[in-house]
């Protein structure tokens, strides 16, 4: 298993849905309690639900209970709420109440010789996680190729734009993620998003990668 994914994720042969690693309440002014109540609990949850319908249709494919006819639908169905389940999981953790403080060590280095400074990392963050059509996700990953870190924009779930590309740090730009706070305005949530940034996790995610590459 990567452990640079979730490990309470998935128990027991289901997928499931971990506890927020904070209260509610605690992602003022990022995020009010609503909305984050909303996000987990129903949006969140759903992918969980999705995830674990799709599998159990293809295990019953498998073992001839099904007609292998509803395979192929069971697989898009699965990749999308998977990949949902994944990156809420990621979001979750890629914020927090004490978030803020500046990256240190190997993340740091990483930044600066991926992006030229913080500031540089953030003009393209910002850029890319704004410019997103319609629903999707900012995310800032590993490039298994070169090392460095790119962002890139997901319009979908499932939409990963490199083959084996590593996320560190994702941000939801889902409307149902800051849309109460900030209506249409998702400059100023993204702007918020990355001063709440936990780098303390960023840097586990990170070096949890170079371990195991």
């Amino acid at each position: 298993m990567n452990t640079n994914y979730p490990t309470c994720a998935y128990r027991d042969g289901h997928y499931v849905l971990p506890p927020l690693p904070y209260d509610a309440a605690d992602l003022e002014p990022l995020l009010d309690e609503q909305t984050v109540l909303l996000h987990h609990d129903k949006h969140h949850a759903s992918y969980v639900a999705g995830a674990n319908e799709a599998a159990d249709i293809l295990r019953r494919v498998q073992t001839g209970e099904l007609d292998p006819a509803a395979a192929p639908d069971a697989t898009s169905r699965l990749a999308f709420n998977l990949g949902g389940h994944i990156l809420h999981c990621l979001y979750w953790e890629s914020i927090s109440p004490e978030g803020g403080e500046q990256p240190m060590g190997d993340l740091a280095d990483a930044i600066d010789r991926s992006f030229g400074s913080m500031e540089g990392f953030k003009k393209v963050f910002r850029s890319v996680t704004l410019a997103v059509q319609g629903s999707g996700w900012g995310v800032l990953g590993v490039d298994p190729v070169s090392g460095l870190l790119r962002v890139f924009g997901i319009c979908r779930h499932h939409d990963a734009l490199i083959p084996g590309l590593l996320p560190i740090l994702v941000c939801d730009v889902w409307e149902h993620a800051y849309y109460l706070r900030y209506h249409n305005n998702r400059a100023a949530y993204i702007n918020s998003f990355l001063s709440h940034i936990d780098w303390k996790h960023t840097h586990q995610r990170l070096t949890a990668i170079c371990h195991e590459s």
